[in-house]
């Protein structure tokens, strides 16, 4: 069957020598959707992002653009404002007729740590064709806070595909008669719109702004730090918001949304350019996503970056969407189900990270 591979086919994968790590993949690494990648022991400071281009390996390329190479073995810090590119430990083999997509695990982009996979042949970011055999490698460029790795952490995960798996905007619609995806009417436009909240039903806390000189943020801490000394707040009873050029945001939508178990999704810009700012760079919900004992959905948190000019953000502005999937198979477990799921039934939420 067409569509997104659940974990027991992610297993199938491994079983089978399709998935390969060195060390072997543990069972934690499997999501409903999805397979966590990890970093391996070294990292290379690059001049500039690349990609290794039709018929070129990474690692040829990579003398020209290497400044230096770093060892993460006892922790290593990649500072912000410049790109590093990491081998991972898992390589692929992908057969015939299976595709890979990649993107940023949920605290990754919240941390506005751009984080895209490379490989070999590759003309593109995050994509792998069917057929590929080789490695992976993480390009990662920490944009407002500078990090400190180890190997085995998990920065991004890979997404496989047989066929076709994006639903059209009519089947969506059928979808939401069924199963509601989203609480009230759904805005249903080349995937599932939502808007953000600028008019909090508790309170005047619509969002946070990333402080420009602050400290190194160890990604295996988790609840270490106060928000306090990273974040600043953003109050405001006027329900708009002027971002700042430069400047990176945590904001939160307005709808609470739901992925039912048959289905995963992928946030997405709603438009390339819906004014002089970008939403999204974490963008995988697994099935099961906002689904609870109440079922009532939740809310997808917005990672935003202002660019060229000051923009006047306004409550209810429809900001993005979300791209539904249809999977290959029911997953045997769902996101927030018996999984440490730090996000599940989540409103406006920093990374894990803070307090």
């Amino acid at each position: 069957m067409n569509g997104v591979l659940p974990d027991s086919d992610i297993r199938s994968l491994i079983q089978s020598d399709r998935i390969t790590a060195e060390p072997d993949i543990t069972p934690d690494q499997i999501q409903p959707a999805s397979l966590d990648l990890r970093l391996g022991s070294v990292a290379y400071r690059l001049r500039a992002s690349f990609l290794a281009g039709r018929g070129q390996r990474v690692m040829d390329r990579l003398p020209d653009l290497q400044m230096h190479q770093m060892d993460l073995t006892n922790g290593a810090v990649l500072e912000r404002g410049c790109v590093y590119l990491v081998p991972l430990m898992e390589r692929l083999r992908l057969p015939a007729g299976l595709t890979a997509v990649a993107n940023a695990k949920s605290s990754t982009g919240r941390l506005d740590l751009l984080t895209r996979l490379v490989a070999d042949g590759g003309t593109e970011f995050d994509r792998l064709p069917e057929g590929y055999d080789g490695p992976l490698y993480a390009e990662i460029c920490p944009r407002s806070f500078s990090v400190l790795v180890r190997p085995g952490m998990r920065l991004n995960q890979l997404r496989l595909r047989r066929g076709q798996a994006v639903l059209s905007d009519a089947e969506l619609r059928d979808l939401n008669d069924r199963e509601p995806l989203v609480a009230g009417p759904a805005l249903i436009d080349s995937g599932l719109g939502f808007s953000v909240d600028l008019r909090p039903a508790g309170g005047d806390l619509v969002g946070y702004r990333a402080r420009p000189h602050s400290g190194v943020i160890d990604l295996d801490r988790i609840g270490a730090y106060d928000s306090r000394d990273f974040w600043d707040e953003l109050h405001t009873t006027e329900g708009r918001l002027i971002l700042d050029p430069g400047a990176f945001y945590i904001l939160v939508s307005r709808e609470s949304v739901a992925i039912p178990a048959d289905y995963a999704a992928e946030m997405a810009p709603y438009l390339a350019m819906v004014g002089e700012f970008r939403v999204h760079y974490a963008g995988f919900f697994d099935p099961g996503f906002g689904i609870g004992d109440a079922g009532t959905g939740a809310r997808g948190v917005l990672e935003v970056r202002c660019h060229e000019a000051p923009f006047v953000l306004e409550h209810g502005q429809v900001v993005g969407r979300l791209v539904y999937e249809r999977m290959a198979g029911r997953p045997d477990r769902l996101y927030g189900a018996g999984i440490k799921s730090n996000y599940q039934g989540q409103g406006l939420k920093l990374a894990k990270q803070f307090r």
